[in-house]
């Protein structure tokens, strides 16, 4: 039975205080709630919060996303066999502090045509990829160094956290694996230019998060594109001397570029036929 048949069977049995609970919170636009919400709205123990919570997804009114969270099941449902919300809404509780990023966050700023069927969250803490209402949420776990570069968005009238253009870039260059590979990558950048992207802000990216492999496909991938970064010469004097595969997402075969540093193991012609 899902949740909207129960909820229409045994929708009934709220209590004052469940009533009033499911009042506050989302009269405050709280879509999805912690345990913590109920002790705190209600001032009752843990334990008793946690039997609310428990009460509520048995009644239909709360639907358990995983440990510990909660989405709200409005009376606006509909007959829908599942209710949802937006799945970054679901992300931004999944790990916190969290980001939207690498393909997920390609998709949000208009720079790739794929509709990815994983979100992707970035945080600098220990959390646990999920599977939500079908939709995969994948955790990638960084340093506090790398964790930068995200502006807030409204989603539903939420803010949510997602990296912003320019880092959405040098994070799927440090991590072509998370993007759909090089050639989604060409195809963002090569977007991104027509659209105006900073890549000054690219280039001071690039130094902050300091990943040889990152810089050198950038690099690598701008003056394939034609396109000018102000930091160039920097950038190549940072160049570490190991050579990372172009793209680690292909055969580790290719041949050894001594201008970037790059084992060149996907041919840039026919990547780039591809993407005309």
């Amino acid at each position: 039975m899902s949740i909207i048949e129960q909820s229409q069977n045994i929708r009934q049995g709220l209590s004052t205080r469940e009533s009033r609970l499911l009042t506050q919170l989302a009269g405050a636009g709280h879509q999805i709630i912690s345990v913590d919400d109920i002790e705190t709205t209600l001032e009752v123990p843990p334990n008793t919060a946690r039997e609310i919570a428990s009460r509520l997804t048995g009644k239909g009114w709360l639907d358990r996303l995983f440990p510990g969270r909660y989405l709200i099941i409005p009376l606006a449902a509909g007959e829908e066999d599942r209710y949802t919300t937006h799945e970054y809404l679901i992300a931004a509780h999944v790990a916190e502090p969290m980001y939207i990023g690498y393909y997920s966050a390609l998709s949000h700023h208009g720079l790739t045509e794929q509709v990815p069927r994983t979100v992707y969250v970035v945080t600098p803490t220990r959390a646990q990829s999920r599977e939500i209402h079908g939709v995969s949420y994948r955790v990638t776990t960084v340093t506090k160094q790398k964790f930068f570069g995200f502006e807030p968005t409204s989603v539903e009238g939420t803010t949510v956290q997602v990296s912003d253009l320019e880092k959405t870039l040098v994070d799927c260059a440090d991590h072509p694996e998370f993007c759909g590979g090089l050639r989604e990558l060409a195809t963002a950048m090569r977007t991104a230019d027509e659209r105006g992207c900073d890549w000054d802000t690219v280039g001071k990216y690039l130094e902050r998060l300091d990943n040889g492999a990152a810089t050198k496909r950038i690099v690598y991938l701008a003056d394939q594109l034609g396109i000018d970064l102000p930091a160039r010469e920097t950038l190549l004097k940072s160049f570490t001397s190991g050579y990372p595969l172009l793209d680690p997402t292909r055969s580790e075969q290719g041949r050894y570029d001594s201008e970037y540093h790059l084992r060149i193991n996907v041919d840039w012609e026919r990547l780039d036929s591809m993407e005309s």
